[in-house]
């Protein structure tokens, strides 16, 4: 679960502030997809940055399952405490998949794996990770590929590794950001269907900022922002099929 409680987030510009979140109160829940939408400028971005412990708000709380803790709250954290929670507990998908060009796609998930804090030593926490490493490569159809490298893949295998790299550490939390941007309208339909499959398989809270309304369906849920404020909360028909 990941909940942002009456936050509210400024920049400077000049002897001003602007604001670029205001006041916004969004849950997203185990097991669901929750797309956030809103015109360029909206606000959409910052609210996925604070939600990434990545940006601090001004003032109130992002509230995040931590299984060994409870709930915490994420915004009074220091910044190494923050980082810490977002390798081990916040899985993140940008825009562009960022692979490491050098590395195969196994290669790719196994590095984000050993940053993570929960994975165990020796010889028995290897063959867990090797195991959930295959799990995610057969969940996003790429087992086939594991030894390929990303000038090899195409723009949408690129981004189900991307994809399987944000969800290799078992977070509570996966945060997408304009997952189909890259992509045509049928590869960004197959993309929008895999999140929202493999967050009702593994039980995240997801949180996916899109521009792209024409896969909505894929969506359990739908929040609009405009002018850094939520304007319009819309459960999806998606939402009743899979719940």
């Amino acid at each position: 679960m990941i909940e942002l409680q009456k936050v509210t987030l400024t920049f400077p510009d000049g002897d001003r502030r602007i604001t670029a979140i205001d006041d916004v109160s969004l849950r997203g829940e185990d097991g669901f997809v929750t797309g956030i939408t809103g015109p360029s400028g909206s606000g959409k971005s910052s609210i996925l940055a604070v939600a990434a412990t990545l940006i601090r708000p001004d003032s109130g709380g992002v509230l995040i399952t931590d299984g060994d803790n409870g709930v915490i709250d994420a915004a009074q954290l220091s910044r190494t405490e923050a980082a810490r929670l977002r390798r081990d507990r916040i899985g993140i998908v940008f825009q562009q998949s960022n692979l490491i060009p050098a590395l195969t796609v196994r290669e790719q998930l196994r590095v984000m794996s050993r940053l993570g804090g929960r994975r165990q030593r020796g010889s028995s926490g290897k063959l867990a990770e090797d195991a959930r490493i295959d799990e995610l490569l057969e969940a996003v159809g790429l087992i086939a590929h594991a030894n390929k490298r990303p000038h090899q893949l195409s723009g949408g295998q690129r981004q189900r590794v991307a994809i399987a790299r944000g969800l290799v550490h078992s977070p509570e939390v996966l945060l997408v950001d304009e997952p189909t941007s890259a992509l045509d309208q049928e590869k960004g339909a197959e993309i929008m269907e895999l999140i929202a499959r493999l967050t009702h398989e593994f039980g995240t809270a997801t949180l996916l900022v899109t521009h792209d309304l024409v896969h909505r369906d894929s969506l359990d849920s739908l929040v609009t922002v405009v002018d850094g404020r939520i304007r319009e909360f819309t459960p999806s028909a998606a939402s009743s099929a899979v719940r």
